[in-house]
Parts: C-alpha cells; structure tokens; sequence
C-alpha cells in the first residue's frame, strides 16, 4: 500500500495541521483565546501558513527564548491576521494589520518574547489595545 505524501512546508519538513500544534488557554479582558503554540524554529517558520481559515477567538501564540524585535511577514498565509506583540508579562505593546500572502515586515516598536495572531479585526473587534495584558502566558500569567 502507498503512504500518501503530505505537503511539504519551510526547509521541506511536513506541514503541521491544525490540532498537532500545542494548545494553551489564554484570556484579555473577559475574551479568551484558544492559541496553538509555537515555540520552536521550525513552528515558528510555519505559523498560520496554508491555512484557510481560523475557528471563533482561536490564533497562533508565538513564544520566543529571548527577548527582542521579532518581526513577521505572511507570505504563503492565506488569510488576513492581526498580530498583538507582548513583552515578557503578557502586556501588549503593538498590535499590527496584516495583509494576507504579502512580505512586508510586522515589527514591535519594543523587544518582547511573545505574539498573538487572531483574525484579522479581531483585537479591534474585542476593544483589545496596547496596555492591556493577555494571561496565561507561561510564568504564571
């Protein structure tokens, strides 16, 4: 019997799909999120790429070892996202439009160690701006 091959995604690894990346429960405000995490190279070169769409108040969480400027683009991200960048305690410094398969740079004006991708709007949507702390980030937010 022939295996079937799965796509290949950045470097030729497989994609991941949908429910093989890590879960993690987090909240800002009264929202909560249901975020996949990526918390290695190779997850987060991926991200949200290929895929075509996204459940109600669920994005991607990016975690990274250290503090900086991490900067995103979307080429091969088929949808629109918004990005929230957070420093080491959750607090949102920047949260940033993206466009959908482009590859402009989305940059925090802070280093920070985390970032959000939701839907497109949605921090908007939610009143969800720059000062505001998203919990339960790893360290006990």
């Amino acid at each position: 019997m022939a295996a079937l091959a799965q796509p290949l995604g950045p470097a030729d690894r497989p994609i991941k799909q949908p429910g093989e990346f890590p879960t993690v429960q987090l909240s800002v405000g009264l929202n909560l999120i249901h975020a996949e995490v990526a918390a290695n190279d190779a997850d987060r070169e991926q991200g949200l790429m290929y895929r075509k769409s996204l459940a109600p108040n669920s994005g991607m969480l990016f975690v990274f070892d250290e503090r900086a400027g991490h900067c995103f683009w979307m080429k091969n991200t088929l949808i629109p996202l918004s990005i929230a960048f957070m420093g080491d305690d959750g607090t949102i410094s920047d949260i940033d439009e993206m466009a959908a398969e482009t590859e402009n740079n989305h940059c925090p004006t802070r280093a920070g160690r985390y970032a959000l991708e939701m839907e497109q709007g949605w921090f908007t949507k939610h009143g969800i701006r720059p000062g505001m702390q998203i919990k339960g980030l790893s360290g006990g937010q």
